[in-house]
């Protein structure tokens, strides 16, 4: 789950970037609940694929993980 704090100051500073005001008609609480799920949404579907490659839709190389975990444990 997104932090809610966290995505509104990214929504200000985006729209500041692009000089971009939201509607009157939308408050600015609903568009950064609506951005959040609509972003958890993809979330959830881009974890879903990266465990199917991570994993090699469950014939998992352990070998090539083990290789991972190490490089990512020297940074």
């Amino acid at each position: 789950m997104l932090d809610r704090t966290v995505v509104e100051q990214f929504l200000d500073e985006e729209f500041g970037d692009l000089d971009l005001e939201i509607p009157e008609d939308v408050s600015k609480s609903t568009l950064v609940e609506t951005f959040c799920q609509y972003t958890e949404d993809d979330y959830y579907e881009w974890l879903k694929d990266n465990f199917k490659s991570f994993f090699e839709h469950g014939d998992p190389d352990w070998e090539w993980i083990r290789n991972k975990i190490k490089s990512y444990d020297k940074q």
